[in-house]
């Protein structure tokens, strides 16, 4: 089981993972978890147990910070000595997937809790993805600057540059950017060189299918660095959030919404807002409206992206419930952003690209 974990975790290419052989010396002894931390030079602890009754095991985890022994994450997996081996699997992908998430909250609390005149490009990333989503304008020109910060500091950080791909491609899609082409080509250009970097960390695969694919720039490639980025760490849910919005872009909306649903088990009290609107989008553009109503809806109570209040406004003008998608259209005039963007994903598809337009015209009155 703590093979199987392990391998899990050493998918995760930020992480320094300690090999079995390191760990196992620890195996059976009462050890204080800060003198591991010291011993072998971590800074969280992942401990647990196996326990057996007749012909069913139960496994404990949980996750210590070893700076001051609290406890960050803590559960408890049950399953039958007959399929032990799917529970490892169950096990391992499970941990993983919740332990990446936790550690990375963790790791942006202490970066923020650092002198400003202290931060390496490391911490300057990190500040940058605290108040991810970037829901806004302010914050998401905030994360850009960090992370054109943290590019200055360290030209060849891969995930700063994944991550500022995907911050100026955000300035387009949401409608922020100043120049709409420009910001397009540095969120091309940031992936590709990302790529170029680090194109074995799943972070980064994610990052640059996100902006290769919902860009419309290569829809293959985007399709193929997602698939490479999933069989890299199968328990990352963002890569299965990518690549369900890939899908969509590719037009496979029913594997778009397995991949998704999958993104949304891995990390299902984590960021929601994303994966339902991704759901909300595969649905709207199958033509099922009212499944894609309740989903966009459940979206925007969480995050207000500017996407979501114009695919739901379509939605519900396509449903004929006009009231309720001119008031969507006003609320999202009241955060700034424009109706129509300069730029909309699904330009090399001009008949998904009108059924969201044509939706948005009924909205604000217009003949469709």
């Amino acid at each position: 089981m703590v093979e199987e974990i392990i391998t899990a975790l050493s998918r995760i290419r930020w992480l320094f993972v300690i090999a079995r052989n390191s760990s196992f010396t620890y195996k059976g002894h009462a050890v204080d978890v800060k003198q591991v931390g010291r011993e072998l030079g971590v800074r969280y602890v992942l401990e647990g147990s196996v326990r057996k009754a007749g012909g069913r095991v139960r496994i404990t985890a949980q996750l210590i910070d070893a700076r001051n022994g609290s406890h960050l994450w803590a559960d408890r997996f049950d399953g039958s000595l007959e399929d032990v081996f799917d529970l490892q699997d169950k096990v391992a992908i499970s941990v993983a997937g919740v332990i990446e998430p936790t550690l990375h909250a963790t790791e942006i609390r202490r970066s923020s809790e650092r002198p400003t005149q202290d931060l390496t490009a490391y911490d300057v990333c990190l500040r940058a993805l605290a108040k991810f989503p970037w829901s806004g304008r302010e914050l998401l020109f905030e994360a850009r600057d960090l992370l054109d910060r943290a590019i200055v500091q360290d030209p060849r950080y891969g995930a700063a540059l994944a991550w500022a791909a995907v911050c100026h491609f955000r300035l387009c899609l949401d409608g922020w950017a100043e120049d709409p082409e420009i910001s397009l080509s540095k969120a091309l250009t940031l992936a590709e060189q990302a790529l170029a970097l680090t194109d074995g960390d799943a972070s980064v695969l994610a990052n640059a299918a996100h902006v290769l694919g919902l860009s419309g720039e290569d829809i293959n490639a985007a399709i193929a660095l997602i698939d490479r980025c999933v069989a890299l760490n199968p328990s990352y849910a963002r890569g299965w959030y990518v690549s369900g919005m890939v899908r969509i872009q590719a037009g496979q909306c029913d594997a778009a919404i397995e991949h998704l649903e999958k993104s949304l088990r891995l990390s299902p009290r984590g960021y929601l807002a994303a994966p339902r609107l991704g759901l909300g989008m595969a649905h709207f553009y199958s033509g099922r409206f009212a499944e894609a109503a309740e989903l966009l809806s459940l979206s925007i109570r969480e995050v207000s992206f500017p996407g979501a209040y114009r695919t739901l406004a379509s939605c519900y003008a396509h449903l004929g419930k006009m009231d309720e998608a001119r008031a969507l259209i006003a609320r999202l005039r009241a955060t700034g952003a424009p109706v129509v963007p300069s730029f909309l994903p699904f330009a090399a598809n001009p008949s998904r690209r009108e059924l969201l337009l044509s939706g948005l015209r009924l909205a604000v009155g217009e003949a469709a």
